[in-house]
């Protein structure tokens, strides 16, 4: 049973006894249920948000996520272009970590709805760069998380080795991603400070001078070093956003992009249907397992005569033609309110050698493959209105309340 703002509102009390709640309200902006959230105003003038987790797997997240903010020292925020929640107290309620943090202002944008243009697309490019672009010494010193280039192919790895191994993987897939895998080109990259598969809907917007910019970054429980590509997989989502976002993100980073870097995001988007369908089978759970087969084969279906995500070779001219891009699209109002944010963390998912407790709650970060081009060729029956029970079935995995 989710816990109500009022109880909620005594652990505010608990991990600030120094300050009295005058009001508090339910905070919610389609929650996935994985934390009871409430919005706080104090006798002081701030406002706080509590969060408390559900399971086990939320409370070890959850803790995951204070720990990255508090190796944000104020001289690494100084140098961010946004804020990050500060981690103001915490407190047990139901024998699990509650916290409670500074709330942000500001509104969110799905993947799906990020326009082309300027506007929110240059905005999250540039934003996404800037996080990239902080020291290792970050994570380092915070004993956080540090993978280069080889660990990242091995986890690919893992998770397709895995997901073959239930004998449920179509073969299309499994030839597209054993040679991307195999592909030496596609992982020449430079490892950097990664959010871990941050989403766009993590970041949230103010407008200034009719312009959006990026205020504020909710989700920080996956910090650590690695593939900047994990960070930029949501364009799979946002097809129409995906070239603007990689022009700002090249032009904001200060070191060189691999020409690798999208192909290797829409990768790293693809692999977590083979993750969940391993989830869904080491778990046992019959239901998961039969709606990640069905986007399996959807995928399938989609990229068969895709291109492959990874040549033998990248030229010269596959660099300029990621590097040099020019958006030509004219500036757009991507101005949208919302009414608040649900600032839960969307861990990545790891492929673990054994279940875990509740698999039910398990995340991986939300594809929308409605949005994903090439999806369904042009001659398709189901061009036009895909398999949506299937499709959907990610959505229901991920918002399970």
């Amino acid at each position: 049973m989710a816990r109500s703002p009022l109880i909620l509102a005594a652990s505010v009390t608990s991990a600030l006894p120094r300050s009295g709640v005058v009001s508090v309200a339910e905070l919610s902006e389609g929650t996935t249920g994985r934390y009871d959230t409430a919005v706080a105003a104090l006798d002081d003038g701030r406002r706080v948000v509590v969060r408390a987790p559900v399971d086990a797997d939320a409370d070890r997240d959850l803790r995951a996520e204070v720990r990255a903010l508090q190796a944000l020292t104020p001289g690494v925020r100084a140098v961010l272009p946004f804020d990050a929640p500060q981690v103001l107290g915490e407190t047990s309620l139901g024998g699990s970590a509650a916290t409670v943090q500074s709330w942000l202002p500001g509104y969110r944008v799905d993947a799906a709805q990020v326009p082309p243009g300027r506007g929110i697309a240059h905005a999250l490019g540039d934003a996404i760069a800037a996080v990239h672009a902080l020291p290792a010494a970050v994570v380092r010193d915070a004993g956080l998380p540090l993978r280069d280039a080889a660990q990242v192919r091995a986890d690919a790895e893992r998770v397709l080795d895995r997901a073959e191994a239930t004998g449920l993987l179509p073969f299309g897939l499994l030839r597209r991603w054993s040679s991307a895998i195999a592909s030496d080109a596609l992982w020449r990259f430079e490892s950097t400070v990664v959010l871990g598969g941050v989403e766009a809907a993590s970041f949230l917007f103010e407008d200034h001078d009719d312009e959006p910019r990026v205020t504020g970054l909710l989700h920080w429980a996956g910090l650590s070093t690695g593939d900047p590509a994990s960070d930029l997989r949501w364009l799979a989502s946002a097809p129409d956003a995906r070239v603007d976002v990689l022009d700002a993100y090249t032009d904001a980073s200060p070191r060189s992009v691999d020409p690798a870097l999208g192909e290797r995001a829409r990768l790293h988007a693809e692999l977590e249907f083979a993750a969940w369908l391993v989830h869904g089978h080491a778990s046992g759970a019959e239901s998961v397992v039969a709606d990640a087969v069905a986007l399996l084969e959807a995928l399938a279906d989609g990229v068969r005569d895709a291109p492959p995500l990874a040549h033998d070779a990248i030229t010269v001219d596959d660099a300029i033609a990621v590097l040099g891009r020019v958006a030509d699209a004219p500036p757009a109002d991507t101005s949208m309110q919302t009414d608040t944010y649900d600032a839960d963390a969307l861990g990545e998912f790891a492929a673990a050698d054994a279940p875990t407790d509740d698999p039910a709650e398990q995340e991986t970060a939300p594809i929308e493959m409605s949005e994903w081009t090439p999806l369904l060729p042009e001659d398709s029956p189901e061009h036009d209105d895909p398999d949506a029970a299937a499709r959907n079935a990610l959505r229901r995995w991920t918002e399970t309340a």
